[in-house]
């Protein structure tokens, strides 16, 4: 086990992210472009990401089992109905849609770039880590969600 699994809460790294995003941004001013409508397509897109993070946290309540990302022990079912039929992980690609809006709305290359870091960062860190605790906990039927929907998307 690495120190840095399920230590951080998953807004705090997405807070992390969009300011590293924004320092980057300021750092090179010169690389940021015009973007029609970039306000409205960046309200768009964190909608989305919001409304899917919101659907997440909708379906954990119906199941009665607690969401709380560092304690995936906690679990006392395996969520596979509402948005977890399309993927695994609805918050946490509600939180690349953000953090891609929030991009949109900086209007610069290089936050891009930062983009796959945060999904290797949580896919290493976060997911792993909660998938290794759900299959010691649930086995098989865990192992048969696993190969019937997508971990990201």
């Amino acid at each position: 086990m690495h120190t840095l699994e399920l230590r951080l809460l998953p807004p705090v790294v997405v807070a992390l992210w969009a300011a590293l995003m924004a320092l980057l941004s300021w750092v090179w001013p010169a690389l940021s472009f015009a973007l029609p409508a970039r306000l409205p397509l960046a309200i768009g897109i964190a909608a989305l990401g919001f409304g899917l993070g919101g659907a997440g946290i909708v379906a954990f309540r119906k199941a009665q089992t607690p969401f709380n990302p560092v304690r995936p022990d906690k679990a006392s079912c395996i969520v596979a109905h509402g948005v977890f039929r399309y993927t695994r992980n609805p918050m946490y690609l509600g939180m690349l849609l953000a953090l891609i809006a929030w991009d949109l709305f900086l209007a610069h290359p290089l936050p891009f770039a930062a983009l796959p870091l945060f999904v290797a960062y949580m896919t290493r860190f976060q997911i792993i880590p909660e998938e290794r605790h759900l299959r010691e906990k649930f086995g098989a039927p865990y192992d048969a969600y696993l190969k019937t929907v997508r971990r990201w998307m």
